[in-house]
């Protein structure tokens, strides 16, 4: 039996996921929206039969047992952890291409041993067409938190190490433009570039991602991976091989998945990427009678909260080397920080 699904979220993702859950047997019994417009114009566009502004409504709705959360990332963690309280279960940002055949090469030998990764993402840019989160540093917006965290968790999967220092520089070239202008300003990163360190001290390997949002027209997606025998490249949804001493590279998969998933805004990997995970989620929770419960298995790549707090500190780490333009460690914290620090530290500062 599967479980009854509240969606959170009223953007592209969300309008994307539904029918995706649909599809595959789910169904999606409440919408919440940050106004009650939003909610209530997309739940009947999607035939969601309850929506709501407060997530309480959505949260303690007797016919929803599975949480899935498609929000500006200051507002996730509020919603994850009551949700995760009261028993639900939780499907939270980010969704990233399915890499299972990328892997498999890597665990094969294809490239040798892994020394070099290289990341190329540019599109055009991230920003709403009015002022909100994602003109905001501070409440996740840029390029280095929305995209460069999925980079930074895929790369982690392929290698199956952690960044251990990284060297990072960020950099906001549209400050504003014709709907964000006056006393607003944009703080968010439209270009992002940072290195790596992963794994052991020496010996390790090197990674580099360049994220460029100024690039109008086509979303492009590469991710390289050189060893000591060869290479692996995807670009968008297509692999490529290529072994030392061969003249030319190989297509090793197709883009097979592209008919009927063109959807404007999104790009074809992340549709990609969403349709893996709900596909996944059915068959975890089609092991179970009970609506709660799930199956590890079909699941068992899918990155942990403790994954995220690793990629969220590795993105905090590649905010202060460029503030600091020096490396820097990356240092997962052991204990919930105190929520009066800064508070703490502005008093001490005014005392000297």
């Amino acid at each position: 039996m599967l479980p009854g699904v509240g969606v959170f979220g009223t953007g592209s993702t969300a309008r994307v996921l539904v029918p995706m859950l649909k599809a595959e047997g789910f169904e999606v019994h409440a919408l919440w929206g940050r106004s009650e417009e939003e909610a209530c114009s997309l739940a009947k566009e999607l035939g969601i039969p309850f929506h709501t502004s407060r997530s309480d409504d959505v949260l303690l709705h007797q016919d929803v047992d599975l949480v899935c959360i498609y929000i500006p990332p200051s507002m996730t963690r509020q919603i994850a952890v009551k949700a995760l309280g009261i028993g639900k279960n939780v499907v939270s940002e980010k969704a990233a291409t399915a890499v299972d055949s990328f892997q498999m090469l890597l665990a094969e030998g294809y490239v040798g041993e892994v020394q070099v990764c290289d990341v190329r993402v540019y599109g055009p840019s991230l920003l709403d067409r009015s002022y909100g989160w994602t003109c905001e540093d501070l409440m996740g917006g840029g390029g280095l938190h929305t995209v460069g965290s999925a980079i930074i968790d895929l790369l982690s999967y392929l290698t199956g190490t952690r960044a251990q220092r990284v060297h990072g520089l960020l950099r906001t070239f549209v400050q504003q433009n014709d709907t964000i202008r006056g006393i607003r300003r944009v703080t968010s990163d439209d270009f992002c570039f940072f290195q790596m360190l992963m794994g052991p001290c020496s010996g390790g390997v090197c990674c580099t991602v360049t994220l460029n949002f100024n690039m109008p027209g086509t979303f492009l997606h590469e991710v390289m991976v050189v060893g000591s025998t060869g290479r692996l490249v995807a670009r968008g949804t297509e692999l490529y091989g290529q072994r030392n001493g061969s003249k030319c590279e190989e297509l090793l998969l197709g883009d097979s998945g592209r008919a009927g998933l063109d959807v404007k805004d999104v790009p074809l990997p992340h549709l990609l990427g969403l349709g893996a995970m709900v596909k996944a989620l059915r068959q975890s929770f089609q092991a179970h009678q009970e609506r709660r419960l799930w199956a590890r298995g079909p699941v068992a790549t899918a990155p942990t909260f403790e994954d995220g707090l690793y990629v969220q500190t590795v993105v905090e780490a590649v905010k202060r080397s460029s503030c600091s333009g020096e490396w820097e460690c990356v240092e997962i914290m052991s204990k919930e920080p105190d929520p009066n620090h800064n508070l703490c530290e502005a008093l001490h500062r005014n005392k000297n």
